[in-house]
């Protein structure tokens, strides 16, 4: 079979871009296919959308030639402040604290805007040998002995040795290979804006765990402007969503409280059903999966495009060494290598958010009490302290050359 390229990656999204530069830096041919415009995203102006990156991410993002059209627009994340709360009431009396001061590796992570963050990969794409397809979407796809074809939207086919799906939950690439997904519905949804508030955050992030959902209050650039994720039940959420600014932010405010002084609405305004997805494989024949088409998780730790980044550290090196050993990179042993690398860690964590959304996400009194002499006792206890903080961190576990800051 003649290629038009050695990978085809289905999603411009972030994993997509960012697994595409980190295996062309070998010297392999990535074709990325993208059903948006790239102006649609990396022109637009200020909408509040926002992604915490760990440290792990960040040194990724450096060697594979993104962090530095970044750098300059990131919110460094200094402390971490975890509490239960109640809508209109003071905080428990035992919450949690993360300081970055704690770890040596300096800041605990950073937020990016997802304007900057897309606009850097596209600026990193275009300067790069790689191949952007923009406003097409994946069709159909057909798998050989020796290869895949792709069939995009508008009838064009393509050829590569390896199909990756970087395209969301709902993975085309996955349900056309036959990987079924396990997972269920929370009854929440997530809303989603910015805000503009009196006081400056200090680099401090806010999770208060509300019996409805969490709620996140992530400091962006300038001091001045925060990104909330914003839990609820469903049909709560609906119905604050249907309210209109003034209503709505007089709810926020209720959950915000006053420590950054007055708020006022700065991004539109979004929500998503909140669930957890994971595919019941990572691979099949001659295909792969890479973030939420893998796996997709509750936001409570800010986790998701870090776990999909780590996705792309395994998987670029699995693919890079095995270019480099001569052999097929769409082989099923080489997926396999893949597979056994990040299956079980990427359940594992989805599982634990899970735990501790179910565990923080009621008003039981007696798992009120518990949870919050939990907090407390980690909060006491430096070690366990800074083990939290280095998960976080993706700073554990066996982790990639290129999310040490290494090459491959």
């Amino acid at each position: 079979m003649e290629k038009d390229a050695d990978i085809i990656i289905a999603g411009g999204g972030l994993n997509g871009p960012a697994l595409a530069l980190a295996v062309a830096q070998a010297g392999l041919r990535v074709v990325v296919v993208d059903a948006r415009q790239p102006e649609a995203r990396a022109e637009t102006g200020f909408d509040g959308r926002a992604y915490a990156l760990s440290i792990a991410s960040k040194r990724l993002l450096s060697a594979i030639g993104v962090w530095g059209d970044l750098a300059d627009k990131v919110q460094p994340i200094l402390q971490i402040k975890a509490s239960d709360g109640v809508a209109g009431q003071r905080p428990a009396p035992f919450f949690l604290t993360f300081d970055h001061a704690e770890i040596e590796e300096g800041p605990m992570g950073f937020m990016a805007e997802d304007r900057h963050l897309y606009a850097a990969f596209l600026a990193a794409m275009r300067a790069a040998d790689v191949t952007l397809i923009s406003g097409e979407s994946v069709v159909a796809q057909e798998v050989g002995a020796a290869g895949v074809s792709v069939t995009l939207a508008s009838g064009r086919v393509l050829r590569a040795a390896l199909l990756l799906g970087c395209d969301g939950r709902g993975s085309g690439v996955a349900s056309r290979a036959g990987i079924a997904r396990t997972g269920w519905g929370y009854g929440q949804t997530a809303l989603v804006t910015a805000v503009a508030h009196q006081g400056h955050h200090g680099g401090v992030a806010q999770q208060y765990f509300m019996p409805s959902g969490p709620l996140a209050i992530l400091p962006l650039a300038g001091g001045y402007h925060s990104s909330i994720v914003w839990s609820e039940e469903a049909a709560a959420a609906a119905a604050i969503q249907a309210l209109p600014d003034a209503a709505y932010l007089e709810a926020l405010q209720l959950r915000f409280g006053d420590f950054l002084g007055p708020i006022a609405l700065a991004g539109d305004r979004f929500t998503y059903p909140l669930s957890l997805s994971l595919a019941n494989s990572f691979t099949a024949k001659r295909v792969a999966l890479v973030g939420d088409a893998a796996h997709g998780v509750h936001p409570i730790a800010g986790q998701g495009l870090n776990l999909g980044l780590r996705d792309v550290g395994a998987l670029a090196e699995v693919l890079i060494l095995a270019q480099r050993r001569g052999e097929d990179i769409g082989a099923a042993d080489v997926l396999e290598r893949y597979q056994r690398w990040r299956r079980f860690d990427s359940t594992a964590l989805a599982l634990g958010m899970d735990g501790v959304n179910r565990l923080f996400s009621n008003d039981n009194p007696i798992l009120r009490a518990g949870r919050d002499l939990g907090l407390g006792l980690v909060g006491a206890v430096p070690s366990l302290r800074r083990g939290f903080m280095r998960q976080a961190a993706g700073l554990t576990g066996e982790v990639p050359r290129l999310l040490q800051g290494k090459a491959i």
